[in-house]
């Protein structure tokens, strides 16, 4: 196959052509669900096995929005496939995530008494390697195509795990000193911070 036949490769799809730009979108699609499915089931797990209150919601929260990503992903995936482009009709929002609000509750509540035990720390790690990871595969994507919706999206969804990051981040300090993260959160919430 010479190279000019290797760029223009379409590949047949119900009677439609897809291009191999497509092709590539879909299988960009398939390991994001891939990996938020995985995600959504690690935040799962961690979510049940922990003690720690703060830690359960965090784990809850960001499970719930890796799994509405997963939702959304799906429907694309599945209109991309069935049209061979990117879709001009699918609403492209995914909801904001809730975990801010939690870190509110967390401060509003004045619990610097509760402990988290190694099993959490190392979840929170690893959780952070999760979405900093995906921050920077949907960023890839974002950055890789042209079409304004589409980079809308995945710009999107690079926020939504930069915001999980971040709050994991956030997490992980309070768990590793629950007295010292209030101080510093006391004082931000008081001057507005």
């Amino acid at each position: 196959m010479t190279t000019d036949n290797r760029l223009l490769t379409l590949i047949e799809l119900g009677g439609e052509r897809m291009s191999s730009k497509t092709e590539e979108r879909i299988k960009a699609l398939e390991v994001a669900l891939n990996n938020e499915s995985r995600e959504r089931d690690f935040y799962l797990k961690h979510a049940e096995r922990t003690s720690n209150t703060f830690g359960k919601m965090m784990f809850q929260s960001i499970a719930k929005d890796e799994d509405h990503h997963y939702q959304r992903i799906l429907e694309l995936h599945k209109k991309l496939k069935e049209a061979g482009k990117w879709p001009e009709t699918l609403p492209l929002k995914v909801k904001d995530t809730e975990v801010k609000t939690i870190l509110k509750k967390l401060v509003d509540s004045i619990d610097t008494s509760a402990k988290a035990d190694t099993d959490d720390m190392e979840a929170v790690k690893i959780a952070m390697e999760f979405e900093a990871n995906g921050e920077k595969f949907y960023g890839n994507l974002r950055d890789s195509v042209d079409n304004p919706v589409e980079k809308e999206f995945f710009a999107m969804l690079a926020t939504m795990e930069r915001e999980h990051r971040l709050s994991l981040e956030d997490t992980y300090e309070y768990f590793k000193d629950p007295e010292g993260w209030y101080r510093i959160k006391e004082k931000h919430h008081l001057d507005g911070g």
